[in-house]
């Protein structure tokens, strides 16, 4: 594992070598996991109203949200890219306002790079950023900030005119500096395409194996979301099980008398206690 911080450059070096792996993460804990586990970028997701905050979508996590989880997962990400996502509205308005808050995660939140959804529409942002000096990942295809439009959680490019639309939004974003590209939610074709096209990384998420790398939700990836399970998720582990039968035991434990034991119980020593006993009587 390289001793320093892998940057933006170091992503689009990637392009047509080893495979990018990308995490989500959300607080200290889980950016200690992804960083030791060899991740080589961690998206601090506004996947975190879902994932942590059990709001129905993403639309209503907001920038105080976001900061606050990033700084957490800056804490303990040593190793990987730690990218931030920006939420909705922080970024679809005007152009000072866009960068003024993408500059906040990398200043007050220890992000080192953004991801923006959407394509085209956004570029004065995108571009905006990209001058200040911020570096931006792109997002397009199934991007969920647009749920409402979309009519639920559906995949993209399905048709040859919106799939050619994909390719128009990924080329935009490449030849406006982008250093990457989530493709999420479509078909494998249009992404294999869009990864051959481009210079830059691509980074899929239900979008087949030909992009340049991959990124799931950590708690996806560890099965702690029960009952939840995309058609594109492999679940490595079954850590649900295990942990709610661990804090089970401690409750049953607690309740018979058996917890906290001997091994777990300080006592005073003789002198403190003769002290004590001293003070109670006095």
């Amino acid at each position: 594992m390289s001793e320093k911080q892998l940057t933006a450059p170091d992503m689009l070096a990637r392009k047509g070598g080893a495979k990018i792996a990308m995490l989500t993460a959300y607080d200290y804990p889980t950016g200690l996991l992804a960083d030791a586990a060899g991740a080589d970028a961690i998206l601090v997701g506004d996947s975190v109203g879902m994932v942590c905050l059990g709001l129905p979508d993403t639309l209503g996590v907001t920038m105080a949200d976001m900061l606050h989880h990033t700084r957490a997962t800056a804490r303990a990400v040593k190793h990987a890219l730690l990218v931030a996502d920006m939420p909705f509205l922080s970024y679809q308005g005007s152009v000072a306002e866009a960068v003024a808050n993408a500059g906040r995660f990398l200043q007050e939140a220890g992000a080192r790079a953004v991801k923006v959804e959407g394509g085209a529409e956004f570029l004065p942002q995108i571009t905006a950023m990209l001058d200040a000096g911020i570096p931006v990942m792109g997002h397009i295809g199934l991007t969920p900030q647009q749920v409402a439009r979309f009519g639920g959680f559906k995949a993209q490019g399905k048709t040859a005119r919106a799939a050619q639309k994909l390719v128009g939004d990924a080329r935009a974003l490449a030849d406006a500096g982008c250093f990457g590209i989530v493709l999420e939610a479509v078909p494998d074709e249009v992404a294999a395409r869009i990864t051959a096209e481009l210079a830059i990384p691509t980074i899929g998420i239900g979008a087949g194996p030909r992009c340049d790398g991959q990124v799931l939700v950590q708690h996806d990836v560890l099965g702690l979301c029960p009952g939840i399970k995309p058609k594109f998720v492999k679940q490595y582990a079954d850590l649900w099980t295990p942990a709610k039968e661990a804090l089970a035991a401690y409750c049953a434990e607690v309740r018979s008398g058996v917890f906290p034991a001997e091994a777990h119980t300080r006592h005073m020593s003789p002198e403190e206690l003769a002290e004590f006993a001293a003070r109670r009587d006095a």
